[in-house]
């Protein structure tokens, strides 16, 4: 079954979904977030398309493992998308991980332009990644 991974941030959500085995995680798309909180719609249009069996959030942790208010608000994220959806939301440390797809996207040369459009993207497959690879040596 297919796992959905998600990079909740303030303006933007990436998305990424695993592979059906649960070896790999690829980007799948930025969901803009609007006042509406159709982004809850559209991360349901995406469970039921890639027939998604759970969902990955990352949990932005301060770097001596704290929640912080930012961390707060990815949990309360979590705790609706486990009720509107009725699948089982883990929230995943996701620290630096944004950071990371940054420092990957400039090394490979992205432009400034075009790097905002994937590191939301980028980010999420990296939580979504890491979760695979933890999970798998369980």
């Amino acid at each position: 079954m297919k796992i959905l991974g998600l990079d909740y941030g303030d303006r933007r959500i990436g998305v990424a979904i695993s592979d059906a085995f649960g070896w790999t995680a690829q980007g799948l798309e930025v969901i803009e977030r609007r006042r509406d909180g159709d982004e809850f719609g559209r991360i349901h249009e995406l469970v039921r398309e890639n027939e998604a069996s759970e969902i990955v959030v990352g949990l932005p942790k301060n770097m001596n493992g704290t929640v912080g208010p930012r961390g707060e608000l990815c949990m309360e994220f979590a705790q609706k998308l486990r009720e509107m959806l009725d699948l089982p939301v883990h929230l995943w440390d996701e620290r630096l991980s944004t950071v990371s797809a940054e420092r990957t996207l400039v090394e490979a040369d992205v432009s400034r332009k075009k790097r905002k459009k994937v590191v939301d993207k980028m980010a999420a497959s990296l939580i979504l990644q890491n979760y695979l690879d933890a999970k798998s040596t369980r």
